[in-house]
């Protein structure tokens, strides 16, 4: 019976430690509650898991100095000869504390396995400090900067105390340590990159510095340079003839977003310089060790601040119509995913931008469809890098279309008209247009052709003319008068028959879903999905085919009075599919919980 209950005890407590180590998926805030004004800050948002379409808040009342910067951490640990494996993705913005006030920093979205997470909203209050707490600050940052410079050699020297008193205090010449900022270009068009370097000049040696404040850089948009991982890049240089050690400290990517006059603001840093300290000499038996050998060094903190730059921006020339808003150097390709497709079937439509210029605020694209294709809102995938020589990269943006009907179908050419800056001229690249054959789906029966359609007609005339011919006109208008009650009897009952057969149309068509369900095909899958909600929402509510879209349907369910909550259960599927159509993570279990939510809404329309 003790072996038993000892059994059921560790069955319930190896139970309780897996229920444990299952953790939910969620986002995060982490921020100070309260900051100084002029002060830099960091706001992390972090999720416990993967994380993508990452979506910042707008920080209303800070000036943002970078980000969002995205970073993952993975850990992997081996528990009762089990591995435990652990992801971390963090996106953080830098953060300065303009003006006085409490400020809300709203919420943030991302996407991970297939699941929609946001986080919190929060405030920061941001003070002013008080005179005491401005000293106090300054002693602190003293106090830290003195331990990080502290010499060993101090704890030897027998005469520190006195030596104190006889060192003069050390000097440092302006033309030996200062700080410059350049331009890679002083005269940009509006919209085109710029890159500003931050550099120490120094004739003695360094231990660190300290960024005090960035520049605001008004009319300016920035992007930092800077990599957190990477070492500063230190080389030798000579001005005036003097050799100087150079240390590139920050860098960063700016867009003028205005014509005119702008300015480049100071950077405000301090370093700490070691320099040797100078004995006076006393005539006494200290003189002796007057010698550089016994000279100890001191770390002395020096500000320094960079030089206002002045850009004179040029406008740009007049713009052809559909300029994208591209500014650099740029191509293009893309098109179809395929060249013919069923009615009812899904197609992408992909454009990807690449090259080196400001790709963050291209205007989003607008190809031209045919009216009968459904299409969604695109996803766009950046690949942006942020290298010495600025951003590059590429921005594609994907569409999902759905063709209604079969045929034959043309996808227009896409011109897309950026600027070049290199050449002083707008330039125009092309997609060229393509061709899409659209096939009768499953349950959709072929067109008729040109020439049967013209048959028919003929023969409808020749019988038309032989009625008129043989019958008089009174027995013409009662046939038509007939014909026409007759033909709208049969609409009715068409109607009420496709909506009393909509539920099982629907059904038919998950069964097949089940089917691909079962065998892991997601492409088949999705296909009956579609159908099958397109499907019955087009003989409920008697939607023609080639009218359904998301506006349609929400119109037509708010005609119909369906109750609120179940139009944005319908809607909330309709956009739940198109996600998990092209939604990283496991493919299996995003389409068990499709078919789920499918399965209970189209039962309740």
């Amino acid at each position: 019976m003790k072996k038993a209950i000892q059994i059921w005890l560790i069955g319930l407590i190896g139970l309780i430690g897996l229920l444990g180590g299952v953790q939910a998926q969620e986002m995060t805030v982490q921020a100070p509650k309260s900051v100084f004004l002029g002060d830099n800050f960091t706001v992390q948002f972090i999720v416990n898991d993967n994380a993508d379409d990452f979506k910042g808040p707008s920080f209303k009342g800070f000036s943002l100095r970078s980000g969002p910067n995205r970073g993952s951490q993975y850990s992997s640990s081996f528990i009762n000869g089990r591995q435990s494996t652990s992801i971390k993705t963090t996106f953080s913005y830098t953060l300065t504390a303009d003006r006085e006030g409490t400020f809300t920093v709203a919420t943030a979205t991302c996407s991970s396995n297939g699941k929609k997470l946001s986080s919190e909203s929060i405030s920061i209050k941001v003070t002013k400090p008080t005179a005491a707490q401005q000293q106090q600050r300054q002693q602190q940052q003293q106090q830290q900067r003195r331990r990080a410079a502290f010499d060993p050699f101090d704890m030897f020297d027998p005469w520190g105390d006195q030596q104190q008193q006889q060192q003069a205090a050390p000097q440092i010449d302006e033309s030996s340590l200062f700080a410059r900022a350049s331009v890679s270009k002083s005269n940009p068009y509006e919209g085109e990159q710029i890159i500003v370097t931050y550099k120490i000049y120094t004739q003695i040696p360094v231990r660190q510095f300290a960024i005090d404040k960035l520049p605001g850089n008004k009319g300016f948009w920035v992007e930092d340079l800077t990599s957190n991982s990477q070492k500063v890049k230190q080389y030798e240089e000579t001005i005036s003839g003097k050799r100087y050690q150079v240390a590139e400290i920050r860098r960063g990517a700016l867009f003028p977003q205005q014509s005119g006059q702008l300015s480049i603001e100071p950077l405000d840093l301090n370093v700490l310089a070691i320099v040797q300290n100078q004995r006076r000499r006393t005539g006494t038996l200290l003189d002796l060790f007057d010698d550089p050998f016994f000279n100890t060094s001191q770390a002395v903190e020096r500000p320094l601040r960079t030089r206002r730059i002045s850009v004179g921006v040029k406008p740009l020339p007049s713009a052809p119509d559909g300029f994208s808003g591209a500014v650099g150097s740029f191509s293009i390709k893309g098109g179809l995913s395929l060249d013919s497709v069923k009615a009812g079937e899904a197609v992408s439509y992909r454009l990807t931008i690449s090259g080196r210029g400001n790709l963050m605020l291209i205007n989003s694209p607008f190809p031209q469809f045919h009216e009968s294709f459904e299409s969604y809102d695109p996803q766009v995938q950046d690949k942006i890098v942020r290298g010495d020589n600025g951003i590059s990269g590429s921005r594609t943006y994907e569409w999902v279309l759905i063709p209604r009907e079969d045929g034959s179908f043309t996808i227009p050419a896409y011109k897309f008209i950026y600027f070049d800056p290199a050449s002083g001229q707008y330039k125009t690249l092309t997609i060229e247009a393509q061709s899409l054959q659209v096939l009768p789906g499953a349950n959709q029966p072929a067109k008729q052709t040109t020439n049967q359609a013209i048959k028919q007609s003929n023969n409808w005339t020749i019988y038309l003319l032989y009625f008129l011919s043989a019958l008089a006109l009174f027995f013409i208008i009662l046939t038509l008068v007939r014909w026409i009650k007759r033909r709208r009897s049969r609409n009715i009952d068409l109607v009420a028959q496709r909506k009393r057969s909509a539920l099982r149309v629907a059904r038919r068509r998950l069964k097949k879903a089940s089917v691909h369900l079962k065998k892991g095909e997601p492409e088949p899958f999705y296909q009956e999905i579609y159908r099958a909600i397109w499907g019955c929402l087009s003989d409920k509510y008697s939607i023609p085919t080639s009218q359904l879209d998301r506006e349609t349907v929400k119109s037509c369910l708010i005609e119909k009075q369906v109750l609120e909550e179940q139009q944005e259960r319908i809607l909330q599927l309709l956009g739940e599919v198109d996600f998990a159509r092209f939604a990283p993570g496991n493919p299996e279990s995003l389409m068990q919980n499709i078919y789920q939510k499918t399965l209970e809404v189209i039962s309740q329309i």
